[in-house]
């Protein structure tokens, strides 16, 4: 670099969607302060409020405009910046940047790009270009044609050659786009010539690859960075457990990779290093590869030149900070001269040491939208992700799986629609193993649609074909029964403990055995849980609590329930150990406070002794959901500055990976653990010297999540600042909220509870349809919805809500009118209401996905 710029423009990543989430807003809020700490002036533009990078004070200064060219060269104009660096704003900062490029912004101005110029982007997001970059350096691809051309005519007949060329199965990947917008694997005609219509038309350049499917490969990705000197330098390794075709931000990922051997895993390292050397990257880069079944050959499947959802990933997983590191590179520094923040005595060209595993499992939206499509391919779904840290990929899948807090999601979770299913293919399972099973009826499998067409003949099972009946093959329904989608998982699980044998299951799904043997361990101490019961002896106890199983669930297996095992566990002094993450396995000291929870470590000296008083404990949010996003996070952010500005250690625990909450200067000390009753009180007692108080606990700024817990926490005698238990109970459940409004005199709509299906249909009868059904202790409207006649309503309440006494629902009838919000705070005494905002849409559309106006246009001031 020829001259060290003195103030830099940052793009944002706009708003939050699916494939680019909050993991961007924690990029440049790392970058920011980086660079402030080096004395640069930064200047923000991000379209986005709901981020901790647009608060005051972590940029110099803040534009929120859109991401458009017409904004930059405002802001350029306006400010002057020595550079913009683009790729920490996602695909949405890297396709604004060569549209500056492309308009002449860059020249006319004289501003240029750090980090990543606009040869290398060409080249990583070019998918010929890319091709070519390879072909260059001698790594592999799979065989792909590229489709483009300039008009309709061309296009149509390079498809023609990419079909003909490369068959089915296929996938299409649309060049610059993210998240694998407009792509998929096609393998059909019809499939093949929508997706390559729909790619062309996503792509900003119009073009498409057709790549040969590598059935049963395996996913790799390696984060590499590299600075101006040319230092190279591997930051983690991940592996996808679902095998090429899912995409990685709907799969479930490991690290560092589990089932390489060591020579494969350095052919693997060195390509993703020579490839960041040849694209020129400066800062951050994730390579992906496809890997053989045998580890004999493998293909590069595509460059990210930017931080990425992997990098944020990654970063935690490490405790590397790597989107603070590419901003340090960006202004010239070396990777031999950048402090290790976490050790504090390394340098950030020493490649991380783990001597844990890293799990992170994605988190879908279906139980909004319970009529979608849940099948995954290529295309990425899932809105968000939870990370846990354990000592074996098992205990940390358990950690994960208890921190998606989904409902259906735990361990033990399995669906009732599977039964059916379940006991045929268990049957068969125990029929090939001599055993026997029940009879089986006439159509076994009615409550799946992918079964409909299975049937019981005289010759045992079949599938209709047309008007042929053939025989079904247990590969073909299990094959069915396990297709990619967001339930696999506990698909698997279902089946391992019905006694499928691993061996079978890998070669239905293609994951890699190590990956099944290690989930059939966890099959194998359920069931010895469950056959021990009640009389669980102390030594599966403790297998069973490093193996990362809940209080609940082994309550659940045991029949002792959770009181009882939670009891038991405490008199026998089986605590977790908290270990720390410190980015060098133990060879240094570490002095950042970033620590796990594990059994592994029960028993053992703690690695740091409580934080010292005051202090306070602030509850996260967890996994990004539609309801429950960065906004939380933000409040998560805000309360621990403001608690440490104030001279209060602030300790955080969450566990989500894409956050800033989960960086490692954000608290005084931060947890990565789930957001679950049994592990909040865990840290709370670690916190908590033995003549202390209990860690007083803040639940006000997580969303739903932490306020779920307040009961449980009460109860356990933990203090809850500025928050009444009662109050929350009166705010959520339906009728002591109405008890209240109507008792403080203020008009409600006409309605009703209802704690049965009976009861909800009665009310909606005396009112009047349509209604407005509202459950009680819900976020983002989930379950909440207008019905529109009494069949409208059965449905409705059958299929998401769970009625009970504690639990009802508010039936209202349906206003038509304005909908205002109005955001209050209070110490006590008096109240301060910042603003009000209002609706464009009318009353019924749920806030957050109605346009609102700040201030209130229409309304009068009386």
């Amino acid at each position: 670099m020829s001259e060290r710029p003195g103030s830099i423009l940052i793009f944002g990543s706009g708003p939050v969607i699916i494939g680019q989430a909050a993991e961007f807003d924690y990029a440049g809020t790392q970058a920011c302060r980086a660079l402030r700490e080096e004395g640069v002036r930064t200047i923000l533009l991000n379209s986005n409020p709901a981020t901790i990078m647009t608060d005051p004070g972590v940029a110099d200064a803040v534009y929120l405009e859109p991401l458009s060219v017409t904004s930059v060269e405002r802001i350029i104009e306006i400010e002057k910046p020595d550079g913009i660096l683009p790729g920490l704003g996602g695909q949405t900062g890297l396709n604004l940047a060569m549209e500056l490029a492309r308009a002449g912004v860059l020249e006319r101005t004289g501003t240029r790009l750090l980090g990543t110029p606009i040869e290398t982007i060409e080249m990583a997001e070019d998918r010929e270009r890319f091709r070519d970059l390879l072909d260059s350096i001698g790594q592999p691809y799979a065989p792909s044609v590229i489709v483009e051309g300039a008009t309709e005519t061309e296009r149509a007949a390079a498809a023609e050659r990419a079909f003909e060329g490369i068959g089915l199965p296929a996938i299409v990947r649309p060049a610059f786009t993210m998240g694998g917008t407009g792509g998929g694997i096609v393998d059909t005609r019809e499939a093949f010539d929508e997706r390559v219509r729909t790619g062309l038309r996503m792509s900003p350049i119009g073009q498409v690859m057709v790549e040969r499917y590598l059935t049963g490969w395996q996913e790799i990705e390696y984060e590499v960075m590299r600075d101006a000197a040319d230092t190279c330098i591997a930051v983690c390794s991940m592996e996808n457990v679902d095998p090429l075709g899912v995409h990685t931000g709907d799969s479930i990922v490991v690290a560092p990779v589990q089932t390489l051997p060591d020579p494969v895993h350095q052919r693997l390292r060195t390509a993703a290093l020579d490839i960041i050397r040849a694209l020129g990257v400066e800062g951050g880069c994730n390579v992906q590869f496809a890997l053989s079944p045998d580890a004999s050959e493998y293909a590069v499947i595509e460059v990210n030149p930017r931080v990425s959802r992997s990098s944020a990933l990654a970063s935690k997983a490490t405790g590397y900070p790597i989107a603070r590191v590419a901003a340090q590179i960006a202004i010239g520094r070396r990777l031999d001269e950048i402090p290790n923040a976490v050790t504090g005595t390394t340098v950030a060209a020493f490649e991380p040491a783990l001597d844990y595993v890293v799990v992170k499992l994605p988190r879908f939206p279906f139980d909004k939208f319970p009529g979608a499509d849940r099948s995954l391919g290529s295309q990425m779904k899932a809105t968000g992700e939870v990370m846990a840290i354990d000592r074996t990929f098992g205990s940390a899948l358990n950690k994960a799986l208890r921190g998606l807090e989904q409902a259906g999601a735990g361990f033990l979770a399995e669906d009732t629609a599977w039964g059916p299913t379940l006991d045929v293919l268990a049957g068969w399972a125990a029929g090939a193993r001599g055993g026997e099973h029940a009879p089986i009826p006439e159509r076994p499998m009615a409550h799946e649609e992918a079964f409909a067409d299975v049937f019981m003949s005289p010759d045992g099972l079949v599938v209709e074909d047309g008007e042929e009946a053939v025989p079904a093959s247990r590969s073909t329904l299990l094959a069915r029964f396990l297709k990619p989608s967001d339930s696999r998982l506990w698909r698997l699980l279902a089946l391992l403990r019905r006694g499928v044998s691993a061996p079978e299951l890998q070669r239905v799904t293609g994951i890699a055995p190590w990956f099944l043997s290690e989930m059939e361990r966890l099959a194998v101490l359920e069931q010895r849980m469950r056959d021990e019961g009640r009389g669980i002896s102390d030594g599966l106890l403790v297998s069973a609590k490093r193996a990362s199983f809940s209080d609940r669930d082994i309550g659940v297996l045991t029949g002792l329930g959770v009181s009882a095992v939670t009891r038991h566990r405490h008199e026998l002094g089986l605590r977790p150990g908290f270990a720390m993450v410190d980015t060098c396995a133990a060879e240094f000291a570490a002095e950042t406070p970033y620590f796990y929870a594990t059994y592994a470590a029960a028993g053992s000296p703690p690695e740091a002794a409580p934080v010292e008083r005051p202090a306070a404990l602030v509850i996260g949010s967890g996994p990004v959901r539609i309801g429950q996003g960065i906004e939380f996070d933000y409040c998560a952010v805000q309360a621990a500055q403001t608690l440490r500005a104030d001279g209060v250690a602030a300790v955080m625990i969450n566990s989500n990976p894409e956050t800033v909450s989960t960086d490692f200067d954000a608290s005084s000390r931060l947890y990565f653990e789930p957001l679950d009753e049994e592990s909040v009180l865990e840290v709370i007692d670690a916190e908590t010297p033995d003549d202390e108080e209990r860690l007083p606990a803040l639940i006000q700024f997580g969303g739903q999540t932490p306020l779920n817990l307040a009961v449980a926490l009460e109860a356990a005698g933990v203090p809850l600042p500025g928050i009444d238990v009662d109050a929350i109970d009166r705010a959520e459940e339906r009728t002591r909220f109405a008890g209240m409004v109507e008792a403080l005199g203020i008009p409600q709509p006409r309605g009703g509870i209802a704690a049965s299906l009976d009861e909800a249909l009665a009310v909606a009868e005396r009112i009047g349809y349509p209604v407005l059904v509202r459950p009680s202790f819900v976020i983002g409207g989930l379950a909440i919805d207008f019905c529109y006649g009494p069949d409208d309503l059965a449905r409705q309440l059958t299929a998401a809500t769970v009625l009970t006494d504690d639990r009802p629902v508010r039936i209202d009838a349906y206003l038509e009118g304005m909908e205002v919000d109005i955001d209050a705070i209070t110490d006590g005494t008096d109240v301060l209401i910042p603003g009000l905002m209002e609706h464009i849409e009318r009353a019924g559309v749920h806030s957050g996905d109605s346009v609102a106006v700040f201030p209130p246009q229409q309304l009068s001031t009386a």
